[in-house]
């Protein structure tokens, strides 16, 4: 039977409310290993125990373990009796055939009715391992850590420990709708909110069938991706084609990207309230595009009447192209596509819009018509992970 320790940190903070983000992630935990041979996920002494029969499932445990907010970080673990010669008999075997390398053994008790000091197991421990395989001791700067977590009537030996994301458990923070472009930034600007344990509806708004359907497709791969971060997901799919055909024929030319963003505020929002979210999320980044300059931002959050969350706000394009790889989106929001905002985009377009010139261009529109078009034809799909019925 293989044992792993999940560790949160950030959890720790939030006294009276502990035990509710605490039930949350361990939920979290059930469902995210809901089709593996997982026999037990439960606490033991403020960290969470995962037990399955099947070492081979280890690789896949982990890689899944390592994406899910919440975890601060997991590791194989041994159960041993509370017992300091059993414990060194562990941490031996577990080093044995390995190249020596400065080492330290840390050890906490979370049963402090356990008569050997943390210190002193760690001497004791440490001595053993010195003595018997030759690994030099390093207390400030060690190439391995081997941690011991002494509880009632046993212990848990770990030598490997894996990171995890950090984070809160998805669910805690609410929920907002993203609205997901295709591109680089979004599905990383959805990240970094649902790390704080905010679920995340996802929109996206294309232009088929004056446009093809690539951009669709990217958006559900991303969208998949960021399902198992999350366990479950929505996927709106708006079509925005005829709402810019009558922007084109009735807005100056320059004001089209500032409208069409406008509009594609209020659609969200007529979603987010559906779904009651309390916030939009975009990837905007201050000067990348035309519509994303400040004062274009100003008049864009004029059509808002909920917040709207820009985690990106102040990134650089290198910072969050390193994330959407570490994410694994990068590859899929790099595929060419054609997206709905390059059409009909004006050669020239305005970058620092007043609102006032804004609001009276988009009095030409029959504004609550267009969306509500738009909201009758929205194709909505379900997503989640591990897939149903696996």
């Amino acid at each position: 039977m293989t044992s792993v320790i999940v560790h949160y940190k950030e959890l720790a903070l939030k006294g009276r409310n502990r035990p509710w983000f605490h039930q949350v992630l361990v939920r979290s935990l059930r469902t995210l290993l809901s089709d593996l041979d997982v026999v037990h996920v439960a606490s033991v002494n403020g960290r969470i125990e995962v037990r399955f029969p099947d070492e081979s499932q280890w690789g896949e445990v982990k890689a899944r373990l390592a994406r899910l907010p919440g975890i601060a970080n997991f590791a194989r673990a041994v159960q041993v009796p509370a017992d300091v010669d059993a414990m060194a008999a562990v941490v031996i075997e577990g080093l044995r055939g390995k190249t020596p390398r400065p080492f330290r053994i840390r050890a906490k008790r979370a049963d402090k009715r356990f008569p050997v000091p943390s210190p002193e197991i760690e001497r004791r421990v440490g001595a053993r391992v010195h003595t018997e395989l030759g690994w030099p001791v390093n207390l400030s700067n060690p190439d391995v850590t081997v941690r011991i977590e002494v509880l009632t009537v046993d212990a848990f030996v770990i030598i490997d420990r894996e990171q995890g994301v950090g984070g809160l458990p998805i669910g805690t923070g609410g929920k907002a709708l993203c609205l997901l472009s295709g591109g680089i930034d979004s599905p990383v600007a959805a990240w970094r909110i649902l790390r704080r344990g905010v679920k995340v509806q996802l929109v996206h708004f294309h232009s088929y069938p004056i446009l093809d359907q690539t951009s669709q497709e990217k958006v559900r791969e991303l969208a998949d991706t960021l399902t198992r971060c999350q366990l479950r997901s929505r996927l709106y799919l708006v079509p925005f084609g005829p709402v810019q055909k009558q922007v084109v024929v009735t807005v100056p030319p320059a004001l089209r990207v500032v409208i069409y963003r406008r509009l594609m505020v209020r659609i969200a929002q007529r979603i987010a309230e559906r779904v009651h979210a309390d916030a939009l999320i975009t990837g905007d980044v201050i000067g990348q595009v035309a519509s994303q300059t400040i004062e274009n931002i100003r008049a864009i959050d004029d059509a808002a009447t909920m917040p709207i969350l820009r985690p990106l706000v102040g990134f650089d394009k290198e910072d969050i192209t390193l994330e959407a790889i570490r994410l694994g989106t990068y590859q899929t929001s790099i595929i060419p596509d054609q997206d709905c905002c390059s059409l009909f985009t004006p050669r020239y377009p305005a970058t620092r819009a007043g609102i006032e010139q804004v609001r009276a261009a988009e009095a030409l529109l029959d504004v609550e018509a267009l969306v509500a078009q738009a909201l009758q034809d929205t194709v909505v799909e379900e997503r989640r992970f591990p897939p149903k019925g696996k």
